[in-house]
């Protein structure tokens, strides 16, 4: 009979506790989790000083930058989110705020435009930052961050023959003019 009562309350907890995690998971996601398809998209727009498609130590950050965040569906091209055209704070920095779920979506942030005249030519190759949002991706937590984009300076500064060539980049004619560095 002890048997009999030990088995039914080890029972009753499992159920009980196996009922509270099903709760618990199938209720409203707790603040600031994944679960609720809201997302933040965090990155930098800088100034490429040295127009090498890629941040160096003499990079600067563009406040008053302009990008938005577009998904478009995979198989049919639609647009499936578009935020508002965002504008980066004075450290260069932006965050725009989606809901929803975009698992079937390629979500992309892309330049707009510069805030500098000076340096406002789009970086080809990086002009667009992937984000994956949504929760079926095995990331945890609401924040994505995107990789930093860049608009390219009309012309490399004077200082970047040495930055480069202290990163190891030697022949830089394409960019800095026709003498290599050695």
């Amino acid at each position: 009979m002890a048997k009999a009562f030990l088995v039914a309350l080890v029972s009753l907890a499992i159920y009980i506790s196996s009922y509270f995690n099903f709760a618990y998971t199938t209720g409203a996601a707790a603040p600031g989790a994944a679960e609720s398809n809201k997302f933040k998209v965090v990155g930098h727009v800088y100034c490429n000083t040295c127009r090498v498609e890629f941040e160096t130590k003499i990079s600067q950050p563009i406040s008053g930058a302009v990008v938005k965040l577009e998904c478009r569906n995979r198989t049919d091209g639609a647009v499936t989110f578009k935020s508002p055209e965002i504008t980066t704070t004075k450290s260069g920095d932006y965050s725009i705020d989606v809901e929803g779920d975009y698992e079937d979506s390629d979500c992309d942030v892309t330049l707009v435009r510069s805030s500098r005249p000076d340096c406002s030519d789009l970086t080809e190759e990086w002009r667009k930052a992937r984000v994956v949002l949504t929760t079926l991706d095995g990331v945890s937590g609401d924040t994505r961050f995107a990789n930093s984009l860049g608009f390219k300076k009309k012309e490399a500064l004077p200082e970047c023959k040495k930055v480069l060539t202290d990163l190891g980049y030697y022949e830089l004619q394409d960019e800095l003019g026709h003498e290599v560095v050695p």
